[in-house]
């Protein structure tokens, strides 16, 4: 018995790593130690420096030279008076605004007949500040923590035999090798040692969805949706330390206070935009469920059978491949790396006459050896600004795409991302306010994700496609029939997945609302929303919310990803379908939109941009107006 359990384990290295299986595995294992040393040595610098500016967040030097500033109106223009304004609420997120504390002549007075209340007042004075400080670098740890556990404890599943993956996907999952178990009628030889090939999942998110589509698996969903355990607690004490610092600010919970500078203004005015939105699609989405419930049966042969929650990527993805016959290589094959980086340069010329021009890196500019730098050139007025492509992240002036991989060939949704990290980037590039404070992607939350969701629109337009996507072997443009195809993929299932943001949203916004009186069950609240707004169930086990960094990074801000689509769809119908490439486009684009940054008040540049139908006021705060996107989602 022992020697059938052994037998079945997989293969490792010496040590239990996988990387020492060959002599050559050492070097890149010293390799992997140095990289973590780096990494580890900037994330002790980046906390430190966020406890700095955390002090100087408390300077009050610096508060009241802006307070003076305000009171004697000396700023002439409106961007520097909002410069000031923004400045100052900033201060005043860190707690240096807090009440004192009581006069000193009452104090005084107190300390003659109740010193021990006097102490008490005295030192409260202080103490309020520096709990704020407290809980500002609590959360921040906090965070630190429940990212690092996402990145490091992602869980994994090995499915034997691999053919239970198509083979040209299996290149995405790690090999792996075991002795291939006795059936009954191999008992009679247990010297057979034939090697099975198999496929080690790592269930991160990106892994997970990718191996949903291609095998129905429950054990994969599960370990995918119950890793990592460690954020529970995590998430519980990040929900209590986020409550305690709202209430400290004289807020009600978390969500108000983060909400209270933005377009939306509170927790109330956003929360009745979601159901208000929720329900709108749920009839659609139940729709859409049903379709994939009866494609289930039919495929199944089980007239009964139900759908369950790892069914959905493999069963839509067969739907829309029976639909409309798309092959994921044939697809792919326009796409390839460089040829796609040219279609930034499309875009950028076509609309704002610019372009890009690679220039040398200096000796150690770069984190890696193929990170290109480009400088955005207009005709008129010279270098715009630069620009490095490569990297694993990116959020303005960097792409998502590692460009080690420069001959890989991107399927269509990362080509979709790469225009949307590219709408970032262009809000940086081609912003151009009197203070830094305002520049690019520095803005509201409520629109910060809407140039990214705009350029998303072109990655998905043939008219722009056309430029860019070519076969690499014959140099034939994309087909016409085949983006259309793709469109039509796209839009098969469309009610379930803005229900899916619904929720997301809505349960971003519950974590952090008011808290009751007992520690929240971040687990059954996040199952009955999930049961609420979607029509999918919840597996008993799981709790994929905590690997969802966007709690992290959107804390009570997730919503803001719906209010851009409404904004994107909106600025996409009305300005940019009818020619995207345009230069008339580019420089409404431009002028209207993209240069202004944070510089201007977001609701006046959205009607300046589009026109007064684009927001509604609401309950005292601003919300958008959903027509356009219900236009595209078919309501």
């Amino acid at each position: 018995m022992n020697q059938l359990s052994a037998s079945a384990r997989p293969e490792t290295g010496l040590y239990g790593f996988d990387v020492l299986r060959t002599a050559k595995g050492f070097r890149r294992f010293v390799d992997d130690a140095i990289e973590r040393e780096f990494m580890d040595e900037a994330d002790k610098a980046s906390m430190r420096i966020y406890e700095h500016l955390q002090y100087l967040n408390t300077n009050t030097t610096l508060y009241n030279a802006i307070l003076k500033a305000e009171s004697e109106g000396v700023m002439l223009t409106e961007e520097a008076r909002r410069a000031a304004t923004t400045l100052r609420v900033d201060f005043e997120k860190g707690g240096i605004h807090l009440p004192k504390g009581w006069p000193t002549r009452v104090i005084l007075v107190l300390l003659v007949f109740h010193l021990s209340v006097a102490k008490s007042i005295i030192s409260s004075m202080a103490d309020k500040l520096e709990h704020v400080n407290h809980l500002n670098l609590e959360i921040a740890q906090l965070g630190r923590k429940f990212s690092e556990n996402v990145m490091n404890k992602p869980g994994f599943v090995d499915i034997y035999p691999a053919s239970r993956i198509p083979k040209n996907m299996q290149r995405h999952f790690k090999s792996i090798h075991r002795i291939k178990p006795w059936g009954d009628e191999e008992q009679r030889n247990q010297m057979d040692t034939t090697k099975q090939k198999g496929l080690r999942i790592v269930t991160d998110s990106g892994t997970l969805s990718t191996a949903l589509r291609w095998v129905s698996d429950e054990e994969v969903y599960l370990v995918g949706n119950s890793e990592p355990r460690e954020n529970i607690t995590v998430l519980g004490k990040l929900i209590n330390a986020r409550d305690e610092l709202a209430k400290t600010m004289g807020c009600k919970s978390y969500g108000d206070f983060a909400i209270r500078p933005n377009m939306a203004a509170s927790v109330d005015v956003v929360m009745s935009f979601l159901k208000d939105l929720s329900g709108a699609v749920r009839h659609k989405a139940g729709e859409e469920f049903k379709r994939i419930q009866d494609f289930k049966r039919t495929v199944c042969n089980e007239k009964s059978a139900k759908l369950e929650p790892w069914d959905e990527d493999y069963f839509i993805g067969m739907m829309k491949s029976a639909v409309h016959n798309l092959d994921v290589s044939v697809v792919a094959a326009y796409f390839p790396l460089s040829q796609c980086l040219k279609g930034l340069n499309v875009l950028v010329e076509s609309l704002f006459g610019a372009t890009f021009h690679q220039i040398p890196m200096g000796d150690g500019e770069s984190w890696h050896p193929d990170v290109m730098k480009l400088s955005l050139h207009h005709p008129d007025e010279g270098v715009l600004t630069l620009l490095s492509e490569g990297g694993d992240d990116c959020k303005t002036q960097i792409t998502s795409f590692h460009s080690s991989k420069i001959m890989a060939r991107l399927n269509h949704w990362d080509v979709e991302t790469l225009f949307h990290e590219f709408g970032h980037a262009l809000h940086s590039l081609l912003s151009r306010t009197e203070y830094q404070h305002f520049s690019g992607t520095r803005v509201a939350l409520d629109v910060a994700e809407t140039p990214s969701n705009l350029f998303e629109f072109y990655a998905w337009d043939y008219r722009v496609l056309r430029k860019f996507a070519v076969d690499e072997t014959t140099g034939d443009p994309i087909p016409e029939k085949l983006v259309k195809a793709l469109n039509a993929s796209r839009n098969m299932f469309p009610a379930m997945e803005l229900q899916r943001q619904i929720f997301y949203s809505i349960m971003d916004l519950t974590l952090f609302g008011e808290q009751g009186s007992k520690p929240m069950d971040t687990i059954s609240t996040v199952a009955d929303l999930r049961r609420k707004h979607t029509s999918w169930k919840c597996v008993e086990g799981t709790h994929w919310h905590t690997r969802f960094t966007h709690l992290i990074n959107y804390g009570a801000g997730y919503y803001s990803y719906l209010y851009a689509r409404c904004f994107a769809t909106t600025i996409w119908q009305e300005v940019c379908q009818g020619d995207p490439l345009s230069r008339s486009t580019g420089s409404a684009l431009r002028d209207k939109f993209l240069k202004h940054g944070g510089a201007k008040d977001p609701s006046a540049l959205l009607k300046d941009f589009v026109g007064d139908s684009i927001i509604i006021n609401s309950g005292g705060g601003i919300i958008p107006d959903i027509s356009s996107l219900c236009k595209e989602v078919g309501l």
